[in-house]
């Protein structure tokens, strides 16, 4: 299978059904995110080690399964059934943690939430790259991260009016469900199977071609060693930029650090994320523009920039907020380009792996990065794990330089 021709400049119905749901399940999962630390803390009476080994184990699954679902799609596996399996698994969990009574079925829960993400993700990218030409990817992944940032600015927001209504956590948990509800009804009325079908790379032809379509079963396999040096260098460098990466809520104890009030807190975040919303969206537009090589080579420097005015600027007031959305615009430039680059780079018969190896590679580099970053932070103060991450990112940029020929997109 091809990718589709260029047919004007609209995306097509199944880029906007995936945005629609990435907007709702980004909701109701940010309604829980940033209240669960102090759920399992506050009310079930866990310690810090406890929310640092939740949240561990359920990205280190995520990540791995990430790269299982793509290669099961790649392979034959329905991707809608992927998506939609995963998104129900999630949205099914997540609400549940409104009755949980111990930090064992908070973590159980987690990972199924991490679980329905593992499986529906690669599958969901390689959709969103088949969906179009070449030509719009950048704007189809733009969109798409467009929408997921506004949903993680819509639920922060909902959860502060609720609370400050006197709706109690746990049922802010299960209110959430109501934006799940959303997300399935949206995924079973409005992605269509015919149209998925369409759009997977055809696989089983029938009797006649049986031995055809097993000759071309086994080309799909792809291994680091046959990925060409441009494909190498993207994925070391974001694995690098990954490991390196500061997370944002480690950005906000240094606003806080800085004199903003914690009653803040949530504006804060919520402002970050629809900043970032239209940060990806305009990049994406500048992809297909110019080049995705194009984007990354000022978005991979903003993130160093951004970085180095975290630690080393005598932020206060307006300045922390500046510098925060700084650091903000910097991660979200970079989305859609990285994604779109990936989908030039191996054919639309492999992308379900290759996204799934992408999102293992960024996963998994995470942990251990953020463990440095914190024990550098607790031990040394903000300014030395800032300068450190900007100077890990710093390297990635170098070796970006021979992320693609001159030429490529």
């Amino acid at each position: 299978m091809s990718d589709p021709p260029v047919v004007g400049s609209i995306l097509p119905r199944t880029v906007w059904t995936l945005a629609v749901v990435s907007l709702l399940n980004d909701a109701a999962s940010e309604m829980i995110a940033p209240l669960l630390p102090i759920f399992l803390t506050a009310t079930l009476g866990a310690g810090p080690a406890i929310v640092a080994m939740i949240e561990a184990l359920g990205e280190a699954a995520s990540s791995v399964l990430k790269l299982i679902a793509g290669r099961w799609n790649d392979r034959g596996l329905s991707g809608r059934g992927l998506i939609i399996g995963g998104y129900g698994l999630a949205n099914l969990a997540r609400p549940l943690l409104g009755f949980a009574s111990t930090w064992g079925v908070v973590l159980t829960l987690r990972l199924l939430d991490r679980v329905g993400k593992g499986l529906r993700t690669a599958p969901r990218d390689a959709l969103l790259s088949r969906s179009v030409p070449p030509q719009l990817r950048g704007r189809a992944f733009g969109l798409h991260r467009a929408f997921d940032h506004g949903g993680a600015m819509l639920g922060p927001i909902v959860a502060t009016l609720l609370l400050a209504a006197g709706v109690e956590m746990r049922t802010v948990f299960l209110l959430a469900g109501i934006f799940g509800f959303a997300v399935l009804l949206t995924l079973m009325t409005r992605l269509s199977g015919e149209e998925v079908r369409r759009l997977e790379p055809a696989r089983n032809i029938g009797h006649a071609g049986e031995q055809a379509a097993g000759n071309a079963a086994t080309t799909l396999t792809l291994r680091w060693a046959t990925l060409t040096p441009s494909t190498r260098a993207l994925l070391i460098a974001v694995m690098v930029l990954a490991a390196a990466a500061v997370p944002e809520v480690m950005v906000v104890l240094w606003a806080v650090d800085r004199g903003l009030a914690v009653q803040w807190v949530p504006l804060l975040w919520a402002a970050a994320h629809g900043l970032k919303a239209l940060i990806a969206w305009r990049c994406g537009h500048w992809v297909d523009r110019y080049s995705a090589r194009a984007v990354l080579q000022v978005g991979w420097p903003l993130r160093v920039l951004a970085l180095v005015a975290l630690a080393f600027a005598d932020a206060t007031g307006i300045g922390v907020w500046l510098a925060f959305a700084l650091y903000s615009a910097a991660l979200a430039s970079t989305e859609a380009a990285e994604r779109a680059l990936l989908a030039d780079a191996v054919a639309s018969s492999l992308r379900g792996t290759a996204y799934g190896l992408y999102n293992l590679t960024t996963g998994l580099a995470i942990l251990p990065g953020a463990i440095v970053i914190g024990g550098l932070w607790q031990a040394y103060g903000s300014t030395m794990a800032l300068a450190v991450s900007a100077a890990a990112s710093a390297v990635a940029c170098l070796i970006a330089v021979r992320l693609a020929p001159h030429g490529a997109r």
